[in-house]
C-alpha cells in the first residue's frame, strides 16, 4: 500500500517510509567508504592521507546540493501540503536548473584553485600532488554530484523514496565494481579511484534527472518555469543549515586534519579519515531518518494538522534515542574489527586508530538529536533556528574544543572534543524545542 505524505504516522508506517532514506544514505557513506578501503590497501597510506585531506573542501562544494535539496523540499511539501501542486512543481524546475548552473561554475572554479587550496592547508608533496589529482578529477562530476544530493530529498518528496534508494544503490554499485576494477585488478591507482567515484557521481545525478523528466506517476516533474526569486530565497533560507552543516564539517575536517599533523603526523590523518568513514556510515541513519521524515512535517505544518506534528516529534524522539545507544554499543565492539579493516597493515596506525575510536563513539549517544532537531526546523521553514542549531553544532563548538582540548590531553583531546561538542549541541537543541514549541505547535 502506497504511504503518502499526508497519511497517519504510526510507528510502524513511519519506519516504513524513512527506511529507504536511512538505507540510501547509509549505502551512499559505504561506496565512500568502499573508495577509502581501495585507496588504503592497494594505493597506499600516503594517497589514502590525501584523499582524506581533500575530501573536506569538495564536500564543501557539495554541500550546495544538499541545501537545494532540503531546502527546496520543506518549501515544496509545505506548498504540497496547502493544496498548490501546479505551483509545487514550478519551483522543483526552477531549484534543480539552478543547481546544475551552479554545479558547472562551482567545478570550473574548484579545478582552478584546488592547488593553492591544498597547499594553504597544509599538504605538501606526494601528498599535495596526490590531493590536487585526485580532486580535479572528481571536480569534473562535481554538477552530478549536486543532482543526487539533491535528488535524495525530491524523491522522498515527490512519495518516491524507493526510486531514491534505487538511484542511490546503483550508483553505489558503479562505484564498487569499478574501484575494485581500477585499483585491485588494474593497477590505475588514485586516478582509477577518482574515476570510479566521479562516474559514479554522474549515473546518480542522470537517472533521477531523466525520471522527473519524463511523464511520471510522482508528485513532481520537470517543467518549463520561470524565475522565482522569493522561493529561491526561501530555499536558500531553509537549507542555509544543511549548507551550513556541511560547509561547517568540512572546515572542522580540515582544522582537525590539521592538529593531527601536528600532534600525530601523517598517521594522525589516517586514523581520522578511518573514524569519518565509521562515522559516515552511523551518522548517516540519523540523517537519512531526518531527511526521510522532514517532508512529512513540512506537509503536515502546511496543512495545520498540529497533533500529526506532535505525533511526529514525540515519535521521532524514541526512535533517535534507541538507535543511539545501539550505535554506541556497536562501536564500542567494533573498534578495532572495523579499523583493521582500512589500517590493519600498520600495528602502530592501528592502536592509534583503536584508541581514538573508543574515545569517539561516545558522541553516537548525542548527535541524532541535534541532526534531527536542526532537519525538524528547517522542515518548518525556519531556516535561521536550523542554521544556528548547525552552525554552534558543526563549528563553534568543535572548532572551540578541538583548539583547547589537546593542550589539555593531547592527540586524545581531539577526540574528546567531538564528544564535547555533541553534548552541547543536544543542550542547544532541546532549548529551541522549548522556545519554539508555541510557534508551531508541536
Amino acid at each position: 500500500m502506497k504511504i503518502q505524505l499526508s497519511d497517519h504516522f504510526k510507528y510502524k508506517t513511519l519506519f516504513k517510509f524513512t527506511l529507504p532514506s536511512i538505507v540510501m544514505m547509509i549505502f551512499t557513506s559505504i561506496y565512500g567508504v568502499v573508495d577509502g578501503f581501495f585507496v588504503s590497501n592497494f594505493v597506499g597510506k600516503t594517497p589514502f592521507a590525501a584523499v582524506n585531506f581533500i575530501m573536506p573542501f569538495l564536500m564543501i562544494l557539495g554541500g550546495l546540493g544538499f541545501m537545494f535539496g532540503t531546502g527546496g523540499s520543506a518549501l515544496i511539501s509545505k506548498t504540497l501540503g496547502e493544496g498548490e501542486k501546479d505551483k509545487a512543481q514550478r519551483i522543483f524546475s526552477l531549484l534543480v536548473y539552478v543547481s546544475v548552473l551552479c554545479g558547472v561554475i562551482m567545478a570550473i572554479l574548484g579545478i582552478i584553485f584546488i592547488k593553492p587550496i591544498a597547499s594553504l592547508l597544509g599538504a605538501e608533496g606526494a601528498m599535495l600532488e596526490d590531493c590536487v589529482l585526485y580532486g580535479r578529477i572528481i571536480l569534473c562530476a562535481l554538477p552530478f554530484l549536486l543532482l543526487q544530493f539533491e535528488f535524495q530529498s525530491f524523491f522522498i518528496t515527490a512519495e518516491k523514496p524507493q526510486l531514491g534508494l534505487a538511484s542511490t544503490l546503483i550508483a553505489g554499485f558503479t562505484n564498487m565494481i569499478l574501484d575494485a576494477l581500477f585499483t585491485a585488478i588494474f593497477p590505475f591507482g588514485l586516478v582509477g579511484a577518482a574515476f570510479a567515484t566521479a562516474t559514479s557521481q554522474v549515473v546518480g545525478g542522470i537517472i533521477p534527472l531523466v525520471y522527473f523528466s519524463r511523464k511520471n506517476p510522482s508528485l513532481l516533474r520537470l517543467r518549463k518555469t520561470e524565475f522565482d526569486g522569493k522561493s529561491l530565497l526561501k530555499t536558500v533560507t531553509n537549507g542555509s543549515s544543511e549548507l551550513m552543516s556541511n560547509i561547517s564539517m568540512s572546515i572542522v575536517s580540515m582544522l582537525y586534519n590539521i592538529q593531527l599533523l601536528k600532534y600525530a603526523g601523517e598517521n594522525g590523518v589516517a586514523a581520522y579519515g578511518t573514524l569519518m568513514y565509521v562515522n559516515l556510515v552511523f551518522i548517516a541513519i540519523f540523517i537519512g531518518y531526518s531527511i526521510g521524515v522532514a517532508p512529512v512535517v513540512g506537509y503536515h505544518y502546511g496543512a495545520k494538522n498540529e497533533n500529526e506534528l506532535k505525533g511526529l516529534k514525540r515519535k521521532s524522539f524514541v526512535i533517535i534515542l534507541a538507535s543511539s545507544l545501539v550505535m554506541f554499543i556497536l562501536a564500542e565492539v567494533l573498534a578495532k574489527p572495523l579499523s583493521s579493516i582500512f589500517v590493519g597493515y600498520d600495528k602502530e596506525l592501528l592502536e592509534l586508530t583503536v584508541r581514538g575510536f573508543h574515545i569517539y563513539s561516545f558522541s553516537f549517544l548525542f548527535a541524532g538529536i541535534a541532526i534531527f532537531g536542526s532537519s525538524f526546523f528547517t522542515a518548518l521553514n525556519d531556516g535561521a533556528i536550523s542554521a544556528i542549531i548547525s552552525f554552534l553544532r558543526t563549528l563553534v563548538f568543535q572548532i572551540s574544543a578541538v583548539l583547547l582540548f589537546p593542550l589539555i590531553w593531547g592527540i586524545d583531546g581531539i577526540w574528546i572534543s567531538i564528544v564535547a561538542a555533541e553534548v552541547m549541541a543536544v543542550i542547544v537543541t532541546l532549548i529551541f524545542l522549548k522556545i519554539k514549541k508555541k510557534k508551531f505547535n508541536y
